[in-house]
């Protein structure tokens, strides 16, 4: 079963958030820090990391 990776972190984020009760405010810092770290001079660098 396929299953697309945008349902997959939407389910998982969803489930973390009712769980794990963490701040507002620190989703939305992850989020952002995520967002700006992908688009940044750092990405090739995080991404050899990863693999």
């Amino acid at each position: 079963m396929d299953v697309p990776l945008w349902l997959a972190l939407l389910v998982v984020g969803t489930l973390g958030v009712k769980l794990i009760r963490p701040p507002w405010w620190l989703i939305a810092v992850l989020l952002l820090g995520g967002y700006l770290i992908a688009d940044s001079l750092l990405a090739p660098v995080i991404d050899t990391a990863v693999k």
